[in-house]
């Protein structure tokens, strides 16, 4: 599945680890031409060796600030002439009960989680509407479907995503555009570890023992929606691990 991948100028946020990376892993593999931004340098320079991308493919990018994405998509233009698709991966997900008013946990979900998937939208737009063409893939999850305790924030921010997606779906038509929202279940990667509150931690641990699947999963929605034909927009993909309730 590799059919309208190979070649294209793909940059990914939050590429470090887990979903970004896994992505990066799969569409290197497919022969894209990637362009990766995440805060921890360090790791993101040893995947872009690995990955024989070169050192410049490794941007330091911080989604919560616009001028550090619109660097990574402008420096991802003057490399290779366009940029064909950005998937918005950054996310944290610091799940807490309300009333532990962890409110500068909320803020920064907030700052990551939305402003992040905007500011990487407002960065790309300029470079697809002058190509007329590109594709904007945002990354929701379950939590944007549904929500539990300790959710109430962290799914408020995906449904954010999933609402987003949809106005920026109907806004881009004239410019052949296309936009996806995947929104994975329990996926094996480092966001449960980002939770400080203890009862929604061994909760949401739990979970993912039992059934979180390996974030090469989300690598394989990426290349498939990307894999349609040019005249096909896969709006949205929901996925879990087939044994998840939740």
């Amino acid at each position: 599945m590799t059919e309208n991948i190979n070649d294209k100028v793909v940059v990914i946020t939050g590429a470090s680890s887990g979903l970004g990376e896994a992505a990066a892993r799969r569409l290197a593999r497919d022969g894209a031409k990637l362009v990766l931004g995440a805060r921890r340098l360090e790791r993101l320079q040893t995947l872009a060796g690995e990955l024989s991308l070169g050192r410049e493919a490794a941007i330091e990018t911080d989604v919560s600030h616009f001028e550090q994405v619109k660097h990574l998509v402008d420096r991802a233009a003057q490399m290779h002439g366009r940029v064909d698709v950005i998937i918005n991966n950054a996310g944290l997900m610091p799940q807490s009960l309300l009333e532990s008013l962890k409110i500068d946990e909320w803020d920064r979900m907030i700052d990551v989680n939305i402003k992040g998937v905007l500011y990487g939208i407002a960065a790309v737009l300029p470079h697809m509407k002058q190509q007329k063409s590109g594709h904007i893939i945002n990354v929701a999850s379950v939590a944007g479907h549904k929500v539990g305790p300790g959710g109430a924030v962290y799914s408020a921010t995906k449904y954010a995503v999933r609402v987003i997606s949809e106005g920026m779906r109907q806004e881009v038509k004239p410019y052949n555009i296309r936009t996806t929202v995947i929104s994975p279940g329990a996926v094996a990667t480092e966001l449960p570890d980002t939770i400080t509150d203890p009862k929604v931690a061994d909760r949401v641990r739990q979970l993912y023992d039992q059934v979180a699947i390996p974030a090469d999963s989300f690598a394989s929605m990426v290349a498939f929606a990307m894999s349609q034909p040019e005249d096909v927009d896969v709006n949205e993909i929901l996925y879990r691990p087939t044994r998840q309730e939740y």
